[in-house]
């Protein structure tokens, strides 16, 4: 049985699964039905039992699709409950940054960060060139990193 079992599957764990489900199906049938015709027809019937134990455990596969091994892992997709209240604060005190920011400074950012606006376009706006663009941006940078720290420490 063990031979037949190798050749038609494929892991250890199955091949033992199915010589266990094969032993009590036929333990079962004989406890119930008392005992065999023949006593010659034992090695038969356990094979019999043997193939029928195999092809549904083929079956059994063929219905369901295993999960992948990153299934129990822990959704990430959607934040837990503490991360999204630090995210709201985080954001109130961006706003706030952006707030105490001068008007120019305040534009120039939310152009680029928030709006994703063209860096030529903004400079066909401002009437500056590019090299000045990186200027202010570099400045308004750090204004705004200035604000933030303060409000995180304040």
């Amino acid at each position: 049985m063990t031979l037949k079992l190798r050749s038609r599957l494929r892991s250890p764990a199955a091949i033992e699964d199915a010589k266990q489900e094969t032993f009590v199906r036929v333990l079962t049938s004989l406890k119930r039905k008392r005992s065999l015709a023949t006593p010659e027809t034992l090695g038969a019937f356990v094979n019999s039992t043997c193939n029928n134990v195999v092809f549904e455990l083929y079956r059994s596969g063929a219905r369901t699709t295993p999960l992948p091994d990153q299934y129990d892992e822990a959704d990430n997709r959607r934040p837990g409950a503490d991360s999204a209240m630090l995210a709201d604060e985080e954001r109130a005190l961006v706003k706030t940054a952006l707030d105490g920011l001068p008007e120019k400074d305040r534009e120039l950012l939310r152009w680029l960060f928030f709006d994703e606006r063209d860096k030529d376009a903004i400079c066909r706006e401002l009437n500056i060139d590019r090299g000045y663009l990186r200027v202010l941006l570099h400045r308004a940078k750090a204004r705004f990193r200035e604000r933030f720290a303060d409000q995180k420490t304040g």
